[in-house]
């Protein structure tokens, strides 16, 4: 069956069957419809076997011959190991002191607030930082990433059916152009808050416990994702709920399951493109074992290093709007590996489709002028500026 992509005010990213919808308003047929069922059902057959051929290609290792479409014509790194790389020293904040106040919150808030603005500049990118004491205890984490793993391990007609062309499902992310260089990896994406949006269809119904470990985890990031907003908000001194006010609540989180296949040539291929996030914030769970997040500071790339039962966090574009450029988007990149391979979990939270995002009230003023547009948050746009290397923010600059 075939998927297109649509949204409205209410839902950002809404999944509508095409073939079939109108059957199911008039329970009946017409020829022509059967007729555009089968070419639609024929167009995703066509795809899949596509995509099952690009897995077939990702997981083809034993070469020096990589698929053209894999290959960064410029090299990774100067054509070096990226992962010779120096490692970032980048900040871990203690969340308990936001959940727990104690005599040092105002202390970690400084913190908080120099992780997310104070290195670099606009044009050079920014580190992320770590946070430890979350909420989302370690045995959690662990199980997270053993459901993916038994997801990966199933036989692929299995996980073929969670695929699909469009946000939710299991797949690769679609390119904007045919000569558009393809990332070395593939992804399970699912909404995951608020439960309503969610399109079970697309959950994978093996591991067993995969829905119910995913739920849980979410429910846990969900708490988490209001802690970090109003402790940043309360780290520039403004009103602890302005953030999500502007963004709308209930908060819209996404889990973005990401999955690298070792290659031989690391030095070619990326698993995702330089970037940064088009979202408020981003939580990122890494592997446990095999590191591959790498970030931009001082036109230098770094590798991030690996602390178990921490969470990556960065801010994503619209929080950089909304905090007037206080604070910073990272651009960061992953590379894979030439022996093992590599998972992560992205959860980003987007503001709901229609909101208006621009710069809060009191952090504008004559000495700090406005730097950015009001503008409208639309998440369809987001892919688009992925793939052609473009961000939001600077599109969005006064």
């Amino acid at each position: 069956m075939l998927y297109t992509l649509i949204g409205n005010s209410s839902t950002p990213f809404a999944i509508c069957q095409c073939a079939w919808f109108p059957w199911k308003l008039h329970n009946r047929t017409s020829s022509s419809q059967v007729a555009s069922h089968s070419r639609a059902a024929a167009a995703a057959a066509a795809a899949a076997n596509s995509f099952m051929d690009s897995l077939t290609e990702l997981a083809a290792v034993g070469g020096e011959n990589l698929p053209a479409k894999y290959i960064h014509p410029d090299g990774i790194n100067g054509g070096k190991d990226p992962f010779l790389l120096p490692f970032i020293d980048i900040p871990v904040i203690d969340v308990g002191h936001f959940t727990n106040p104690s005599t040092d919150t105002g202390k970690e808030l400084e913190k908080l607030r120099a992780a997310l603005s104070s290195y670099g500049c606009i044009l050079m990118g920014h580190p992320l930082f770590q946070i430890i004491n979350h909420g989302v205890e370690s045995l959690l984490l662990d199980k997270v990433r053993t459901v993916f793993k038994q997801f990966l391990a199933l036989p692929t007609e299995q996980k073929l059916e969670c695929w699909t062309e469009g946000f939710q499902g299991y797949g690769s992310d679609p390119l904007v152009t045919d000569v558009m260089v393809h990332d070395w990896s593939h992804r399970l994406r699912l909404i995951t808050c608020p439960e309503e949006m969610r399109q079970m269809k697309y959950w994978p119904e093996n591991p067993k416990n995969f829905k119910e470990v995913l739920h849980e985890y979410s429910t846990k990031l969900q708490v988490l994702h209001d802690v970090m907003l109003k402790a940043m908000a309360k780290s520039l001194k403004l009103d602890e709920s302005v953030f999500l006010r502007m963004i709308g609540e209930p908060v819209i989180m996404s889990a973005r399951f990401n999955f690298y296949p070792p290659c031989p040539r690391p030095d070619q291929v990326l698993g995702l493109k330089p970037h940064s996030d088009g979202t408020v914030i981003t939580f990122l769970l890494q592997d446990k074992e095999v590191e591959g997040l790498q970030v931009l500071k001082d036109g230098q790339w770094f590798r991030v290093p690996v602390i178990p039962d921490a969470l990556v966090l960065n801010a994503g574009e619209h929080l950089e709007i909304m905090s007037n450029g206080e604070f910073k988007s990272p651009i960061h990149r992953a590379v894979v590996n030439s022996e093992r391979k590599r998972i992560s979990l992205a959860a980003p939270s987007i503001p709901h489709d229609g909101n208006e995002i621009e710069p809060v009230e009191g952090l504008v003023s004559e000495e700090r002028p406005r730097l950015f547009r009001k503008m409208k948050y639309n998440g369809r746009t987001h892919l688009r500026y992925y793939q052609s290397g473009r961000r939001v923010v600077d599109d969005a600059r006064i």
